[in-house]
């Protein structure tokens, strides 16, 4: 298992603009973002097995608002 969190925040980032982007990082590198004008609107996951069976689940937000959301879930498998 790929632990994509492990890899944030992205280096590359931290040295832009480091004075800028140091005290906002923690907030737009986040899993869910949250900030006036600017959010995370939905979420993403997708699962593949050795098999190739794929699980693509996202979670939406409703009408802009943060308590409402919406979650679809795919099964498909991959033809090779």
């Amino acid at each position: 298992f790929y632990n994509f969190f492990s890899q944030l925040p992205d280096p590359a980032i931290e040295n832009q603009g480091k004075e800028y982007i140091r005290p906002i990082l923690d907030k737009y590198a986040a899993v869910c973002v949250r900030c006036p004008g600017y959010g995370t609107r939905a979420n993403t996951v997708l699962l593949i097995d050795s098999e190739g069976n794929v699980t693509f689940t996202e979670r939406t937000m409703i009408n802009e608002d943060v308590n409402q959301w919406k979650t679809s879930t795919y099964e498909f498998k991959l033809h090779t």
